[in-house]
């Protein structure tokens, strides 16, 4: 007898809506955002369970409450809906949407041993967010009064007094603020990358992935972090989508008659990378074939990324080549645990 259970959760109250395995509607509950008066909620349903809720600020919290429920559990992003909403509509349509098999965006929630990792990866992106935060704020503030820094030499620590004493009374006491906000959120942001650092060291797949070319340990300890296990991709290609990479073409009017009949036609367009990808691999990916392209000249992506150029590429196109490449190789890396040898990239520029 299955169960098939949609959870709509919000900060104060939880909606839970069950139907059998022919769609009939057998039950709802509202409950409060309780641990216990979830899982009471939860194990009150007869049958094999199986629940489906959505991703959300709530929703790797009642997946860990709820996985040793239930028999099923699956997280997912939906579609955007229109027409009459409310908690109970949703939540039916979770489970309706689990039991017809309609999911088709499901969310990656297991973390097993990483959760300390992700915790650190995640405390260290939201400070260094606050700190670039804080270093526009003060680049703003200079520009309001037409001065310009000359790149990070204003936010230097010893150079505060220099650049303060360039604005009216006025404005030298807000940036005096904002440098002693900067000050205490750098000092924040070093203890976050000192506790990510010593949270990677539990997991020697952090150092071998740090060999690749421009990633190093905190780069490495996000896609450690991010992905988890490489086995959720099969190939390359779906790796690309997940961070990001995968190039969008459209295409119309896909046949035209030809000498022996119909044959497709070879006009395409492409419409750039998918928008559906996961923001902080895209970040390291893209950020690694960036400083490869300006500042390891000595690389043998380096040369692969000139070739591209000097053969018309535009160089953001040729960056997304080697963000590509980079991310095809840190999958193979991790899935046969081997360090990085660049000698296979020099073979495969040599045969190009």
């Amino acid at each position: 007898m299955d169960r098939y259970i949609g959870l709509d959760g919000h900060s104060q109250s939880c909606t839970l809506r069950v139907i059998t395995a022919t769609g009939k509607d057998v039950g709802r509950q509202v409950v409060e955002t309780n641990g216990a008066a979830v899982v009471q909620a939860v194990r009150a349903i007869p049958g094999s369970k199986h629940l489906c809720l959505e991703e959300g600020a709530q929703s790797g919290w009642l997946y860990e409450l709820l996985r040793n429920e239930v028999d099923e559990i699956v997280v997912t992003v939906p579609s955007r809906r229109t027409g009459w909403k409310d908690d109970a509509r949703d939540a039916l349509e979770l489970a309706e949407g689990l039991r017809t098999g309609a999911i088709k965006r499901r969310v990656y929630k297991t973390c097993g041993p990483y959760s300390e990792l992700r915790a650190a990866v995640r405390n260290y992106m939201i400070l260094t967010r606050d700190v670039v935060r804080a270093k526009n704020r003060l680049k703003a503030l200079y520009i309001s009064r037409a001065i310009r820094s000359p790149g990070d030499e204003a936010y230097q620590t010893d150079k505060h007094e220099h650049w303060e004493r360039k604005l009216p009374p006025p404005q030298r006491e807000s940036a005096r603020v904002l440098y002693q906000q900067l000050e205490c959120l750098m000092t924040l942001r070093s203890g976050a990358e000192g506790r990510l650092l010593e949270a990677s060291k539990a997991h020697k797949i952090v150092k071998v992935l740090s060999t690749a070319p421009a990633i190093g340990p905190i780069r490495a300890a996000q896609i450690v972090a991010t992905v988890v296990t490489p086995h959720r991709f099969r190939t390359c290609r779906q790796f690309w989508a997940y961070c990001g990479l995968a190039v969008v073409t459209r295409s119309s009017s896909d046949w035209v008659p030809g000498a022996q009949g119909w044959v497709r036609s070879k006009i395409y367009q492409t419409r750039g990378l998918n928008r559906n990808r996961q923001p902080i691999l895209k970040a390291v990916f893209k950020g690694a074939a960036h400083l490869i392209a300006t500042r390891m000249a000595a690389h043998p992506l380096h040369e692969s990324f000139k070739r591209l150029v000097d053969g018309g590429m535009k160089p953001a196109v040729a960056e997304v080549t080697l963000a590509r490449r980079l991310a095809a190789a840190v999958l193979a890396m991790w899935k046969h645990q081997e360090v990085y040898d660049p000698a296979k990239h020099r073979s495969n520029i040599a045969h190009a």
